[in-house]
């Protein structure tokens, strides 16, 4: 299922009790999956933000705007702190998957590393105490981690100049991946908005805050529009690509996917 990213104050329930409630999101702006959720905890943690990764959610009730986790609070109270105002280094992000005992996401083929979905993480590893610290000692220090709230906001140039601006972000809640920027062209197409995929993107800059798409304004112009009052179907995701004359990403990811079920291997 495709949603927007407005995962803001959703509440965690973890298996005993609510944890708290969803800050902002982290991206592998390589992949463009969603890494972490950060969770400002409240009270019980003493204003503590924790990250929780996609691998411990095992049900998104968006009716009620709650994400439910296979952690409990005690889990979640020891785990490793990190400080979400600064960038979150792999080393950070080994201890983390060593406290949980997750393999890393970063150590496959697939978008989750040796898993397609983050659920294929979920069963904890053997490996011991002195191989994961080692583990964490050699782990470079940059993760690839951005913030959906950092980058709403951001400039879209097309290849014959300004688009609009990031709007949201689109989530697929079985992966994880981004799939489309929301893009707001108020300045050029007044009321018009449009979906961009991560695919379509040429570069990033972060000290600039543009985003480059290889796409012309004209056909973008032309694209099919976004309504915000309509789900994204995949009628609607069909048009869109073949307007763009570009693969839709569920032929490349149904190339790739890994034979086995979700519930082993």
């Amino acid at each position: 299922m495709l949603t927007n990213a407005q995962l803001k104050g959703l509440v965690i329930r973890a298996t005993d009790g609510e944890l708290g409630t969803v800050e902002q999101l982290y991206f592998d702006d390589e992949t463009w999956a969603i890494r972490y959720l950060t969770v400002e905890t409240g009270g019980w943690l003493g204003g503590r933000r924790v990250l929780i990764s996609p691998i411990s959610v095992v049900h998104t009730d968006w009716p009620a705007k709650r994400v439910n986790v296979a952690l409990t609070k005690e889990q979640v109270k020891h785990s490793p702190d990190i400080n979400t105002h600064l960038p979150v280094s792999r080393q950070h992000e080994a201890a983390y998957f060593g406290y949980y005992g997750y393999p890393f996401y970063w150590g496959g083929p697939y978008l989750w590393g040796p898993a397609f979905y983050p659920a294929g993480l979920a069963n904890p590893t053997t490996a011991s105490a002195e191989l994961r610290e080692d583990s964490i000692w050699r782990e470079s220090t940059d993760s690839h981690l951005r913030s959906t709230e950092a980058v709403t906001g951001y400039h879209i140039e097309a290849a014959d100049g300004e688009l609009g601006h990031v709007d949201g972000f689109f989530i697929d809640d079985e992966t994880w991946a981004i799939r489309y920027m929301e893009v707001a062209t108020r300045n050029w197409l007044p009321g018009k908005k449009v979906l961009v995929s991560p695919a379509w993107i040429e570069g990033v800059s972060w000290t600039n805050s543009k985003v480059y798409v290889g796409l012309s304004r004209e056909a973008i112009k032309d694209a099919p529009e976004y309504i915000e009052s309509t789900p994204i179907t995949r009628e609607y995701e069909n048009r869109l690509y073949f307007h763009y004359g570009r693969p839709p990403y569920w032929l490349d990811e149904a190339e790739h996917k890994p034979s086995y079920s979700l519930s082993g291997v």
